[in-house]
């Protein structure tokens, strides 16, 4: 009797013993790297994500510089540089600023929020929001010039529920003098915001995507995803999209209602969060993951269209360039892929972690790493072109005839040599 049972709990651990294994194997087959077609849901004919000018004469107006969120311009701007002015923000500046009116709009991680002659880096004026900030403002036309920023809780700012202060804010100041038009509360928000004609979206930790009329601040709609929502919005063909930390991303018509929701691959351990701004071009969406992998999802269907690990965090947005995606890697490495199927075409080892977004000018890519140092790399080959001993995030915006370099706690006005 006592054998038949040994014999018995043998046969259910061997059978236990399979199972997991199957399981692992399963699911490490799930999380493979996927690689894509040019011939599936890839638009060749669509326009170049590159542009030389945005419209409304803003010459860069949002986070990603489009509504697409390509981060990418074909202005005349090459290294080497030299700086002509710097500005001091004071703290940490972790996204860049938006250009328009002769200005630069900027926020530090403190709370202020300036605004700064992009000719000579004085400060025309400033507003202390005593909330911690992690976005990058919009700008519009409406009233004559208008700048619309996002605004965290106040410290401390990791604490993302309860306590005194766990609310954000959306604040539409006049370009010319900072006047405050209008306040909006919501969830705490380190979301760039999306500004497309009268209507501003942004997100918000509570997982809200929030539709506001850019002209008062009303709300129009309100979509509940199931997580936090830090990273902004990007939009293209009528459509919305946005990554949550709930492992999945939202495609959302611009009345609210859901199109479409694709996951992220499964993981044995952990879980996957996108904190990266989706990219949109080719008729497909690229985003970045906190499980160490890029994706390209169909635009239209929402399918998986390729997938590639990087073996790090990545919180940054991509870069679109001639075919190719760019991004950055928390193990230090940089990515050029092929847009259609997510093949390596290049890979550069910079000197530390890299969380920031990537931005390509005149066909050089700028990043930086956490060891405060940004790279300009040819974006055809991954040669290094240029470095600059400062820089955390994401380092570059240019208008004509200038690059905008942020630093840790610096901003540099830089003309060619």
């Amino acid at each position: 009797m006592r054998r038949r049972l040994l014999i018995v709990l043998a046969v259910l651990v061997a059978l236990a013993v399979g199972a997991v294994a199957a399981y692992v194997v399963h699911r490490k087959h799930e999380g493979r790297n996927i690689r894509g077609s040019s011939t599936v849901e890839f638009v060749t004919t669509a326009p170049p994500p590159t542009v030389t000018r945005t419209p409304l004469g803003v010459p860069w107006p949002m986070f990603g510089l489009v509504t697409t969120r390509t981060h990418s311009i074909a202005l005349p701007l090459r290294p080497p540089f030299r700086t002509v002015w710097t500005y001091h923000a004071g703290s940490l500046v972790e996204f860049p600023p938006s250009v328009g009116y002769g200005r630069m709009y900027v926020s530090t991680n403190s709370g202020k929020f300036a605004a700064v002659n992009v000719r000579t880096g004085r400060t025309a004026w400033k507003y202390y929001a005593r909330r911690c900030v992690a976005a990058s403002p919009a700008i519009g036309p409406l009233h004559h010039g208008s700048v619309y920023a996002v605004f965290l809780n106040r410290p401390p700012c990791n604490a993302q529920t309860g306590g005194h202060g766990s609310n954000g804010e959306v604040i539409e100041f006049g370009a010319g003098f900072g006047k405050i038009r209008w306040t909006k509360i919501i969830g705490p928000s380190e979301t760039s915001p999306l500004l497309v004609g009268k209507r501003l979206y942004v997100g918000d930790w509570n997982g809200s995507v929030w539709a506001l009329d850019a002209r008062n601040g009303k709300t129009v709609w309100r979509y509940k995803t199931g997580g936090a929502v830090k990273g902004g919005l990007a939009t293209a063909g009528g459509r919305l999209y946005v990554g949550s930390y709930d492992g999945h991303v939202y495609c959302l018509s611009t009345e609210g209602t859901l199109i479409w929701k694709a996951a992220a691959e499964p993981r044995l351990y952990g879980s996957s969060q996108f904190y990266s701004t989706p990219a949109i071009a080719y008729g497909r969406v690229y985003i970045g993951s906190t499980d160490g992998k890029v994706y390209s999802y169909g635009a239209a269907s929402g399918k998986l269209r390729w997938s590639h690990g990087t073996g790090g965090y990545v919180y940054g947005s991509p870069a679109v360039w001639n075919d190719r995606i760019l991004i950055g890697s928390y193990n230090g490495d940089f990515y050029s892929f092929d847009a259609a199927t997510g093949d390596v075409k290049w890979k550069f080892k910079a000197n530390g972690p890299i969380s920031g977004s990537a931005t390509v000018v005149d066909g050089v890519v700028y990043f930086s790493t956490l060891k405060r140092k940004t790279y300009a790399l040819d974006a055809a080959t991954g040669k290094p072109i240029w470095t600059y001993p400062d820089g955390k995030y994401s380092p570059v915006v240019a208008i004509e005839g200038r690059l905008i370099l942020v630093g840790f706690g610096q901003v540099y006005g830089m003309v060619p040599r």
